[in-house]
């Protein structure tokens, strides 16, 4: 079958084999810690956690990531990834 062409049961078990495989790669890359906290994110901000987890995938196939990342470097992380808020004063004349 083309790609196109698959059925939803089809579809949605090739979704689940890529889920599966993308949380095992993630168990390899983050340590306990640092999972609980992107879990925490998922459910405050989805989207920041689907980007986080992009980004950790891509330094991982790019060999960057040799070894679990521990909270700390996960926070630092993170930080490199969120834009910054903007701050806003307001002066009273």
């Amino acid at each position: 079958m083309a790609e196109g062409n698959k059925s939803p049961d089809e579809a949605r078990a090739e979704e689940a084999k890529k889920q599966i495989i993308k949380e095992r790669l993630l168990r390899a890359l983050l340590t306990s810690e640092a999972r609980l906290r992107l879990t925490n994110i998922r459910m405050v901000k989805p989207e920041l956690a689907n980007t986080v987890e992009e980004y950790l995938i891509q330094l991982a196939t790019s060999g960057k990531i040799r070894e679990p990342l521990t909270d700390e470097e996960f926070k630092q992380l993170l930080m490199v990834i969120q834009k910054p808020k903007k701050d806003f004063k307001i002066r009273w004349v």
